[in-house]
């Protein structure tokens, strides 16, 4: 199965589909994770990106849809995937039906005041990509490989108000798009995400 996972920044994507990965073996492919890496290894599509990230703004879909065409002409997604962060505009899914089938997107409907108290407590592993919570997770190094915890620079605030307002403007017309073509489920972003994992399961039975 072929999946997308939609939501504001925040809302719980990357954690969702990590869990699905560890379960059920589905590759998790997140554009955000891509466009990091470049960025730290400054390689030259690294420095076009930081220009657009660092002001919250959206990457031009052009330079996305290149980036997600080749990943998933990768022989690892043959047996199922999940997309986190793409697409996030109508044209980039427009883009995305001519070389790829999807058969389920699940939107993670949270509200904002949870998606910025989720962000601004976020903590990430730079060599695994696992997320902690400060709230909850009081090390400051990842349990996983033992690597010092990190802080995204674009955490903060402002950038959060102007990536919720991006996608708001941007993205969501994507909700009607999918909700059109009959694939579309909604889940309660804001419970914990043991309880939204669960509720994915559930809907995508």
């Amino acid at each position: 199965m072929n999946l997308i996972f939609l939501g504001a920044p925040g809302s719980g994507k990357g954690t969702m589909a990590e869990m699905m990965h560890n379960k059920y073996g589905y590759v998790s492919i997140s554009t955000g994770d891509i466009i990091r890496e470049n960025i730290a290894n400054k390689t030259h599509l690294g420095q076009l990106f930081d220009g657009y990230i660092s002001k919250g703004h959206l990457v031009p879909d052009e330079l996305i849809i290149e980036i997600v065409k080749d990943r998933l002409s990768r022989d690892d997604v043959k047996n199922g995937f999940i997309l986190d962060g793409f697409p996030r505009t109508v044209v980039q899914a427009q883009a995305l039906e001519k070389f790829a089938k999807i058969n389920k997107v699940v939107l993670l409907d949270t509200e904002y005041e949870v998606i910025k108290n989720r962000i601004l407590s976020r903590l990430t592993c730079p060599k695994c990509k696992s997320v902690f919570n400060t709230n909850t997770y009081k090390q400051d190094t990842c349990d996983k490989c033992g690597t010092k915890l990190t802080r995204r620079s674009d955490d903060n605030e402002e950038t959060i108000k102007e990536r919720y307002y991006v996608y708001n403007s941007q993205t969501k017309p994507l909700v009607d798009f999918y909700k059109q073509k009959g694939i579309l489920l909604v889940v309660d972003g804001n419970k914990s995400k043991e309880d939204v994992f669960k509720e994915i399961e559930d809907v995508l039975k």
